[in-house]
């Protein structure tokens, strides 16, 4: 089960058209707005979007982060602000975009997927930045908790983030949304790991059932982060003027990030279909077990039944000497399981020096 959600237009809807969301949809909004230079921060929760404007008539970096599901009242507000483009708007409203990177005039639009694991299910939400000159505008439905660390490294005396533009703000919460992906993925690991001992012990169908959900979340997962690598590319080729050249060096570290957990996806997708192929392996060898022990008792039992067989016949042993004198022998009886316990042990003997059993 998958948790992606994603709304189209009605038919007839011009593009760049904002759809709302149906109230049942709709998450509660709040906006932060967070103003810092290199020798001051303003940190303001549950601001309107009308509070945000006059910040862009300064020198400082105005970063506003939109937590919920916007409305197209506030898009529209937002996107008459900071002069945001409709189709831009139209992406951030109409969630589960595919990761990409779109130029608009004096902007750049971002989507983003941001992984993690609920129940052992795969959920990815979408995150979506505006980049202009000296601000960014940020959208992601779930809240502000995975933001917190930047947060409090702008609030850190002397730090990095408060010298330097919106473009390195930008690069850092890409380096955070794609770290995202290294815990999630070590969750899969760790399944991985107690599926592989469960077919080791013994597997059943509610272990194999475990196997098809790990594929599957990897494979959907796979789909919302491969793309990531070329959204990070796209901004590495220096095309884009928002992005300064001092940044492009710490963007290919997040470059790098996106290799590393793509080969760690890719190679979690092998093991979950070698994991396969080792159940299907262990069914196969149990049953090739069970097939084995119940051939052995059968030949255990082929000489023991001729015997019983033969001594089963209904002939007269008055009607002469040949008929059958073992049934006159006093002890013939303990004679017959003395000889039928030896042939059955020699025989386990024989299949236990042969390694049968």
């Amino acid at each position: 089960m998958a948790f992606f959600t994603k709304r189209y237009h009605p038919p007839g809807t011009p593009p760049g058209t904002l759809v709302e969301a149906p109230a049942s949809e709709t998450a509660p909004l709040r906006i932060q707005l967070i103003d810092f230079d290199a020798k001051r921060i303003m940190i303001r929760d549950d601001v309107a979007v009308s509070e945000c404007a006059p910040f862009l008539q300064h020198d400082s970096v105005t970063w506003m982060h939109v937590r919920g599901r916007p409305t197209e009242a506030t898009l529209r507000e937002l996107g008459a602000a900071f002069r945001l483009h409709s189709l831009a708007l139209e992406d951030v409203l109409n969630i589960g975009q595919r990761p990409k990177v779109e130029p608009f005039d004096d902007q750049l639009f971002i989507v983003m997927s941001m992984p993690e694991v609920v129940s052992g299910l795969v959920r990815v939400e979408q995150v979506s930045f505006f980049l202009g000159s000296n601000f960014l505008v940020s959208f992601c439905e779930g809240g502000f908790a995975a933001f917190q660390e930047i947060v409090k490294r702008l609030n850190e005396q002397g730090s990095r983030l408060r010298s330097r533009g919106a473009d390195f703000l930008l690069y850092s919460l890409l380096d955070m949304v794609i770290d995202r992906g290294f815990p999630v993925l070590e969750s899969f690991g760790i399944q991985m790991e107690v599926l592989e001992e469960q077919i080791l012990e013994s597997a059943t169908r509610d272990t194999l059932g475990k196997i098809h959900t790990v594929k599957r979340e990897l494979i959907l997962l796979r789909r919302m982060l491969w793309p990531q690598r070329e959204v990070i590319n796209e901004l590495l080729r220096g095309d884009q003027a928002l992005v300064q050249e001092d940044t492009l060096i710490y963007l290919r570290d997040c470059y790098d990030h996106t290799i590393q957990v793509m080969d760690l996806l890719e190679t979690y997708r092998d093991m979950s279909a070698g994991m396969l192929d080792i159940y299907l392996s262990s069914v196969n060898n149990h049953m090739n077990q069970i097939m084995r022990l119940l051939t052995v008792i059968a030949t255990i039992f082929i000489p023991l039944t001729f015997i019983v067989g033969v001594y089963g016949m209904n002939f007269d042993r008055n009607a002469g000497p040949w008929n059958m004198p073992e049934l006159g022998w006093p002890y013939g009886y303990l004679l017959v399981w003395l000889a039928m316990s030896t042939i059955a042990g020699l025989m386990l003997f024989f299949f236990r020096r042969r390694k049968w059993i």
